[in-house]
């Protein structure tokens, strides 16, 4: 069997430890270099390096517009906006050769920011509204790649969810360049069905839906892929979650206890008021899908939509 290939991720590069930032540092993110780096392969990028500025050099900053801010260096007022701009439609022709399933970006950065960006004005204190040029173009040009700063990753719930879009994505892409009929694609959507279910009930109802359509695969796959991807960019509550885990056990009402019963669903109210983490009532129900050979349930990505070694439920 051929050995599945790594999944690439991008990452700015000063997160990795490299030194490239204005002033010559580096913003090393152990999680990242220490964790994820067994998990995945990761593709280093720094627009302000690749766009020929040097290394220190002077602070810049976001300035004016908001629906088209300029890059301009703070001391002397140089615009770099076409520069970083040009490097930027480089950067994404390149990016798009790799099959990225996710990317990694830093925080607060003028090219890298993704959320809360300042954008200095003539007068006044700062909007923080603004995207770094290089997320605005690398989110443009892949609206569906999953994308997260790394100061959100100390979220535990955050950091499971972006994980979980990488792995999702990575397998929707390799389901999607196997040229699958409608009937993988019933079998995909099958397999995710707690999962979607899990992130958002709504997108659930309308996914099965469009599976049961009669819209001509060439519609209905890029609308599937759109509308997947959606669903588990919103956050899998506690509430959301137990919903599932309730589901789950009624596989298994017929076969358990009533001290059994109890058991777990005593485990699921622990968990949905936050006593617990996701992965204690995850092992039972594992346990009872494996002692009553419930094949449904072991079929469901839910139960492991990343490694288990990344021990992303033990924290949620």
């Amino acid at each position: 069997m051929k050995p599945k290939q790594p999944i690439i991720i991008g990452t700015s590069s000063c997160l990795l430890g490299k030194k490239v930032r204005y002033d010559g540092g580096h913003k090393q993110h152990h999680y990242i270099t220490d964790q994820l780096s067994g998990s995945f392969c990761f593709i280093p990028v720094c627009p302000e390096v690749e766009s020929g500025l040097p290394i220190p050099r002077e602070a810049m900053h976001l300035s004016g517009n908001p629906a088209s801010p300029r890059l301009i260096t703070v001391k002397t007022g140089h615009d770099l906006t076409q520069q970083m701009l040009e490097c930027c439609q480089r950067r994404i022709k390149e990016l798009e050769q790799l099959q990225l399933r996710g990317f990694i970006l830093k925080k607060n950065s003028p090219s890298c920011g993704l959320f809360r960006v300042k954008i200095y004005q003539d007068k006044g204190p700062p909007l923080t509204s603004g995207q770094g040029l290089f997320a605005q173009a690398l989110t443009d040009a892949f609206p569906l790649l999953p994308v997260e700063e790394e100061g959100r990753l100390s979220d535990a719930r955050l950091r499971e969810n972006f994980i979980e879009r990488v792995y999702s994505y990575d397998r929707l892409l390799t389901f999607l360049a196997a040229k699958p009929a409608k009937a993988d694609l019933i079998q995909f959507h099958t397999l995710h069905k707690l999962l979607i279910m899990a992130h958002s009930p709504d997108h659930y109802r309308q996914l099965g839906k469009l599976v049961a359509s009669t819209i001509a695969l060439q519609e209905l796959l890029p609308a599937y892929t759109k509308l997947f991807m959606a669903a588990l960019q919103l956050l899998a509550t506690p509430a959301k979650q137990a919903n599932v885990l309730m589901h789950c056990q009624g596989y298994f009402k017929k076969q358990l206890t009533p001290w059994e019963k109890q058991e777990l669903l005593g485990l699921i109210e622990r968990y949905r008021i936050g006593q617990l983490p996701l992965i204690v009532p995850i092992t039972l129900l594992n346990h009872y899908t494996s002692r009553f050979h419930e094949t449904y349930l072991s079929e469901q990505l839910y139960f492991s939509p990343h490694p288990d070694e990344l021990m992303l439920r033990n924290h949620v």
